[in-house]
């Protein structure tokens, strides 16, 4: 099977590791020229831990761990008021985890992890530019650089706004759900006085302020709002679809008077080099997939920042659709084996996308008195999870599997072991891709 996947984010790289084992030819494109080393903090748990425990690449998380010690809520002069420190296993009592990573990071991982497999290649600088012909025979697909391939599989793993989803599904196919959330996060130098924790700050109007801690010596940035009023969501929502200066201006002039360090953040805004805005929204689709064309990871069910699974997601669907794939017979139409993948995935990705309508209003007070009862309840579940029976009664431990990995003929043997790297499994002579 030669696949081709648009996206070396998270999903597509460990979709190429499990589809190495079956001997595929894997292609991927990255519109990026270099991976980006970029990204915020991102939480691994239940299923997805096993699958990265069966490629052997636990210790090597674990190894570039954000080193943040744990969350704590704080007042306007940087006080905290309720504590949330790490506990191993559970981040029920905690909303920082030992499994705690940089999303480019974690990208990084994936990406050395597959990147000398003599049947994977990875093309950086180069999108598909238009999707010619999706039929019984082939995928055919047309670069950036205007040469065209054909291949036996199309996986769109280039994000939320996909482009090869917008060219394959009509868009009554897809259901955008919005949170009523805007984020920006950006890079600011590390300071002697700050600390290893995930600092909040909740100020008037419905914004918030966070510092985490990360391994390079620096500190992720973090403000959301929620817009109270008409005018406000009409500023936001055109922000989000404009450029970074615009999304920066609207940013400072909404934040200037929202107190504690909203000033040190606001100033190292400009010199940041990895500035992002973002609406929080998800997205819903009636099928995943189209003949040949199937959608993975973000593209498929972002489920946004909110439930905290987008990653786990992202691996675990790589793993069941890789695992589907497998038990093709050679020259069958993989559409057999995407609708099986759907079947058997899909009521777990609803399950997760399902977020209660207090969230994400609850963490975003608008008035005082509203801040004040957030802080009483807060500091109740503080104490709650301060006690050990507590926790163990009422935590959820972190390496329990949520979702129930199938088990594929053929994986169990090899797990953890990865690919040959030099003869690969099954892999053949050449790739045939070096044109694009």
């Amino acid at each position: 099977m030669h696949v081709l996947i648009s996206g070396a984010g998270i999903a597509g790289p460990t979709l190429a590791w499990w589809l190495a084992k079956t001997g595929a030819r894997i292609t991927i494109v990255e519109k990026a020229h270099s991976l980006l080393s970029h990204g915020q903090n991102i939480d691994i748990s239940g299923s997805a831990r096993t699958i990265i425990k069966k490629m052997g690449l636990r210790d090597k998380i674990l190894e570039l761990n954000t080193t943040e010690k744990g969350a704590q809520f704080i007042d306007t002069d940087g006080r905290p008021f309720a504590s949330f420190p790490v506990r191993e296993g559970g981040a029920a009592a905690s909303l920082t985890s030992e499994w705690e990573i940089l999303r480019g990071d974690l990208a990084s991982v994936f990406y050395e992890a597959t990147k000398d497999f003599p049947n994977v290649e990875y093309v950086f600088g180069t999108t598909i530019s238009k999707v010619v012909s999706n039929d019984n025979t082939s995928v055919k697909v047309e670069f950036s650089n205007g040469q065209t391939q054909e291949y036996d599989l199309l996986v769109a793993a280039d994000g939320q706004w996909s482009k090869v989803r917008k060219q394959c599904f009509p868009p009554e196919a897809i259901t955008v759900i919005d949170k009523n959330m805007y984020v920006g996060y950006w890079t600011i130098p590390r300071l002697p006085v700050d600390n290893e924790y995930w600092n909040i700050y909740q100020a008037l109007g419905s914004r918030m302020v966070t510092t985490r801690p990360d391994p390079h010596g620096t500190i992720r940035a973090m403000v959301s709002r929620m817009p109270c009023n008409a005018a406000q969501k009409k500023a936001w929502q055109d922000a989000s679809k404009s450029d970074g200066q615009t999304q920066q201006d609207l940013l400072k002039k909404e934040f200037a008077d929202a107190g504690w360090q909203a000033h040190r953040l606001l100033d190292a805004m400009d010199q940041a080099p990895d500035f992002y805005f973002q609406a929080i929204q998800q997205i819903k689709m009636t099928t995943w997939s189209n003949s040949r064309v199937i959608c993975l990871g973000d593209t498929a069910f972002a489920p946004t920042p909110l439930t905290g699974m987008g990653t786990s997601l992202a691996i675990i669907g790589a793993y069941v659709l890789a695992g589907e794939l497998s038990k093709l017979d050679e020259n069958e139409h993989p559409a057999q084996a995407l609708e099986a993948y759907e079947k058997k995935f899909r009521p777990f990705v609803e399950e997760v996308q399902v977020i209660p309508s207090f969230i994400p209003g609850v963490a975003h007070p608008m008035t005082a008195w509203k801040i004040w009862l957030f802080q009483v309840v807060v500091r109740v579940f503080a104490l709650l999870a301060s006690s050990s029976w507590v926790v163990k009664w009422f935590g959820k431990n972190d390496d329990d599997e949520d979702f129930k990995l199938p088990l594929y003929p053929g994986w169990e043997s090899v797990s953890g072991q990865g690919v040959d790297r030099e003869k690969g499994v099954g892999a053949s002579e050449s790739n045939g891709l070096s044109g694009i």
